[in-house]
């Protein structure tokens, strides 16, 4: 097949990427503008592979849209490109806005017309996957309750808030003109190659480096943890297999507290890197409570039983295998974090900023 990714540059799309070249022989079109959080360096092992192309776009800019989708002619769309940070979207959420829900609409519109183009043949096997988050149906507080694929949307941050309107987006493309979607909402996910502004990734380089390792409130917020991986292939399975028009919740059934997440990254470091900055006893000795995030979520959870059901996917790794995984991965591959934290990662030939 020919598929084209959106957002591929990113943390789950060079992942996915990565894992669609090395098991498949599908050809892959990565669409990506390239922002802070796009980096080229996480597809490096993939740079020259027959079938992968790489094109800089931005999802909002409707004729380079139409023009990749005439002429690499897609049978499926990965829609990934999003602004994803919460903090950021507090901060400034004019960019989520923008590129969440007005490229999310231009992309959408686009394939809708390349989509009518096709002929009788190709036009039945034509898919349009767009990929959201949990955090669209608000906070479960500390119920017992899980998300699942008909709870009511109730966001919480810009960001959020800007993802429910890209998947109502999606939905309204499906009832009125018949555009064939699906769309999958996942939990937290963590791994290699993840931007270090992430809480994993960022207390782990914190702790390294001898810095606090920074915790909202009492750390008591509880997330479902997904590793990538295994992320990587539900959306497979969702893009290939799920039945049109249907949401698919993607969750790895791994709830931890946000205290539990960092003093288990500590507990790794210790055993795999016990050799710390001067004058540090213990790596937990950073863990540093802060004021709590402005409207920040007490607790994610969701239930993955129709993925697994319809589809047969299931996460494998457990939190502790993965961070396992995750942490060792940020141990050995250190020429790569560090050129994001000095800035190298975006700077082209010419010595400019991409």
């Amino acid at each position: 097949m020919r598929i084209l990714v959106t957002g591929g540059a990113g943390f789950i799309g060079s992942a996915l990427i990565r894992h669609l070249l090395q098991s498949s022989d599908h050809h892959i079109l990565n669409l990506d503008v390239l922002s802070y959080a796009g980096n080229l360096e996480s597809l490096a092992q993939v740079q020259g592979h027959p079938n992968y192309t790489f094109h800089q776009t931005n999802i909002c800019d409707a004729a380079q849209i139409a023009t990749h989708l005439q002429q690499f002619k897609p049978d499926i769309i990965i829609h990934l490109a999003a602004e994803s940070h919460v903090d950021r979207s507090i901060d400034g959420p004019a960019q989520f806005i923008q590129t969440n829900i007005v490229g999310t609409y231009t992309l959408l519109e686009q394939s809708r017309q390349y989509w009518e183009g096709l002929s009788t043949r190709d036009k039945p096997h034509f898919r349009f996957h767009h990929v959201s988050t949990d955090e669209v149906y608000g906070d479960l507080g500390k119920t017992d309750a899980l998300f699942t694929e008909t709870t009511a949307y109730n966001p919480s941050s810009p960001y959020s808030a800007s993802k429910a309107s890209s998947d109502h987006l999606v939905r309204a493309w499906h009832r009125s003109y018949g555009l064939p979607v699906v769309i999958s909402n996942c939990s937290n996910n963590y791994g290699p190659y993840q931007f270090p502004e992430k809480l994993i990734p960022h207390m782990v380089l914190s702790a390294l480096k001898g810095q606090a390792l920074p915790v909202y409130g009492q750390g008591d917020q509880v997330r479902d943890w997904l590793y990538v991986e295994d992320h990587v292939r539900a959306l497979i399975a969702v893009a290939t297999r799920g039945k049109i028009g249907q949401t698919y919740n993607i969750g790895g059934n791994q709830e931890r507290r946000n205290l539990e997440v960092v003093q288990a990254i500590c507990s790794i470091l210790e055993e795999l890197c016990p050799r710390k900055p001067a004058g540090l006893a213990l790596y937990s000795d950073l863990i540093t409570f802060v004021e709590d995030r402005p409207g920040h979520d007490q607790r994610y959870a969701i239930d993955a039983s129709k993925i697994r059901r319809e589809l047969g996917w299931q996460a494998q790794e457990s939190i502790e295998t993965g961070l396992r995984k995750t942490v060792r991965w940020y141990l050995e591959n250190t020429s790569w974090w560090e050129r994001i934290l000095s800035g190298a990662y975006r700077l082209d030939r010419l010595g400019k900023q991409v």
